[in-house]
């Protein structure tokens, strides 16, 4: 979450973290905490409800803890009341040193009074918790991952009863962990049913977001089971935007580095064998070989090159632009198939980029004198992470008063200045930097700037200069004689 102001660390620690931690315990009780992880490849989303009861009147402000294990691996994290859709206000108060634990902070959307109850939903989104197990395949084996967590939901409360729900995407569970001997339970640690794994119930725990809990009480859980889908990763991501004003185009191109993170291919690669999969139907569940992406609608001219050239092995089937602020789900959509089967372990760069109507993404805000333009943060691969992006966002010559607004905090922001066929003083250029996204991070930058009369003038006048420069050069250059000697 973006942070507003700034102040020393013991500061922080004593003013805010310190009273949050001590009278936490104070203010709710969880009557129960239900954790569900939905097991995948490169992404494992988890949902923990919490059903709270407040201990006195005016609570308004609840604390989350996250361990440092989990909080590794979180990449998005939302906080709602069930059965709604609104998010509540989320703060970020990072690391607590003395309890080793990352803690957050939700407000209700109403204070409640001793007794009150509320349940409380919170989604995140993991990334790179999963591993290949066995870490090697020979191309016809199926995949296998292993998936480890924390058994305890820490909580600065006490909580009167809780659980973990593990959910594999098929029955097949190799293996998971049988605890032998846990605290807070009667009755069997874990039982299995189907493709879900349910750890607990436990009774009468204390507040655990402390380091003696953590030490003495939490445990590490695995589970192996098969998945029958291509785990990716997109290790880089380049993504540029460009506006141009003459042209009434937004032209997005995207230099994408893919990664198939299931387990690496043991020995050697065999057509024969692939061909023998596609036949049966039966491809290898570690193989890679394409994917439909959603676009936005009114894209043309799409390209898809490698580093070989040209890629032919895609469609893109579009459909018309729809009017702005128009509630459409409506996409274009692009088969995107690789020039190579990509197997475990593998690589390919590819780039992707197509042209779009501006009219479909900016406005004019006659008030201020002010183009505002919308543009998408990522076009995310189903199932995959992004591992590093760096969004580009060229602007036209000569704007000026640039403001931006992102959806999402980015690790780093900076202006520069991006000079092409055609500028005099370069365009200016804003870039951000961001890591693990997710398609949960499917937002929208906000630019707005202003363009003087003079600025669209700029290149018709650079082009007229050249072409008026070439003519003089010409002229200049036949009445000049190179002769030795004349006739």
């Amino acid at each position: 979450m973006p942070r507003h102001w700034r102040a020393p660390l013991s500061f922080l620690i004593s003013v805010f973290v310190l009273p949050l931690c001590t009278s936490a315990a104070n203010s709710f009780e969880n009557t129960a905490i239900v954790r569900t992880v939905e097991l995948g490849g490169a992404l494992v989303h988890v949902t923990t409800t919490y059903a709270v009861k407040a201990l006195e009147d005016g609570s308004s402000v609840y604390t989350l803890a996250l361990g440092e294990q989990e909080h590794a691996h979180t990449s998005w994290l939302e906080a709602k009341l069930k059965g709604q859709s609104a998010l509540l206000p989320l703060e970020d108060f990072g690391y607590h040193p003395e309890s080793g634990v990352y803690l957050y902070t939700v407000e209700l959307p109403k204070a409640l009074d001793t007794n009150g109850t509320a349940n409380l939903v919170v989604e995140t989104v993991q990334t790179h918790a999963t591993s290949p197990w066995p870490e090697e395949a020979f191309q016809k084996d199926p995949q296998s991952l292993k998936y480890s967590t924390e058994l305890f939901v820490l909580s600065p409360y006490k909580t009167a009863v809780q659980r973990t729900k593990i959910r594999s995407p098929s029955p097949q569970v190799h293996s998971f962990t049988e605890p032998e001997t846990i605290d807070f339970t009667t009755d069997s640690v874990v039982t299995k049913s189907g493709a879900t794994i349910t750890y607990g119930p436990f009774y009468e725990i204390p507040p655990s977001a402390t380091q003696d809990f953590v030490d003495t009480k939490q445990t590490q859980i695995s589970v192996h089971y098969a998945y029958d889908h291509p785990v990716l990763e997109v290790t880089k991501l380049e993504r540029t935007a460009e506006i141009s004003h003459w042209g009434a185009n937004l032209n997005i191109e995207n230099n994408i580095n893919l990664h198939n993170a299931g387990p690496s291919l043991k020995g050697h690669f065999s057509r024969l064998e692939l061909q023998t999969q596609a036949y049966f139907g039966r491809p290898a569940p570690h193989m890679f070989s394409g994917v439909n992406l959603l676009l936005p609608p009114g894209v043309h001219s799409a390209y898809y090159y490698d580093l070989v050239g040209n890629v032919s092995t895609s469609h893109l089937r579009p459909i018309p632009s729809v009017p702005k602020g128009a509630n459409s789900n409506a996409h274009s959509v692009l088969e995107l198939r690789t020039r190579y089967p990509v197997m475990g372990g593998w690589n390919y760069s590819f780039t992707l980029g197509w042209d779009s109507p501006l009219e479909d993404y900016a406005g004019y805000d006659k008030s201020t004198g002010k183009y505002i333009v919308g543009i998408p943060l990522i076009t995310s691969v189903p199932t995959s992470v992004v591992n590093e992006a760096e969004i580009k966002i060229i602007l036209p010559e000569g704007a000026t008063d640039i403001d931006y607004f992102a959806p999402f905090p980015a690790l780093s922001e900076s202006m520069s200045t991006h000079i092409t066929y055609l500028d005099t003083i370069g365009r200016p250029k804003i870039t951000l930097k961001y890591r693990d996204l997710t398609d949960k991070h499917t937002g929208t930058i906000y630019v707005t700037y202003k363009v003087p009369f003079r600025a669209h003038l700029q290149k018709p006048l650079a082009v007229a200069t050249a072409f008026i420069g070439l003519f003089v050069v010409a002229l200049a250059w036949k009445r000049v004689d190179v002769r030795i000697r004349r006739k």
